[in-house]
């Protein structure tokens, strides 16, 4: 990729200051499985070498486990422009990745249980209106 369109996704999805930020910026040299990344980082930077591929289908699989609060909004950022106009299945334990989306699909014990926006789902009371509750406490 050419070295404008790197720094374009990595503006896109909050990841150009801290890169900027590097010893050598976009150049340095980052260790085997990026030692020198936070957790956050990294997973900001796949996401814009993601971007950089612009695939008409995304997959994510727990894009935003182990994390902290702060980080996490910055990656859902990040997701929310990566997602725009292409059909992306999000895998989520942690709710808070799911409240935008389109649809979301309950899977429990391998079985679909339950499907709708957030809002039809918490109004239905079921499934996913107890795993958020217990995760949000509200």
């Amino acid at each position: 990729a050419r070295q404008d369109d790197i720094e374009h996704a990595a503006r896109a999805i909050g990841a150009h200051g801290f890169i900027a930020e590097l010893p050598d910026g976009y150049d340095t040299w980052i260790g085997e499985r990026g030692v020198k990344l936070s957790v956050g980082q990294k997973q900001r930077v796949s996401i814009a070498r993601v971007l950089l591929k612009d695939p008409p289908i995304v997959v994510f699989d727990e894009a935003t486990s182990n994390i902290d609060t702060e980080t996490e909004v910055k990656i859902r950022e990040a997701l929310n422009v990566l997602t725009r106009d292409r059909t992306t299945f999000v895998i989520a334990h942690r709710l808070s990745t799911l409240h935008d989306v389109d649809r979301i699909v309950v899977v429990d014990h391998g079985r679909i249980v339950e499907q709708g926006t957030h809002d039809d789902l918490m109004a239905r009371g079921g499934t996913y209106a107890g795993l958020y509750e217990a995760q949000f406490q509200v």
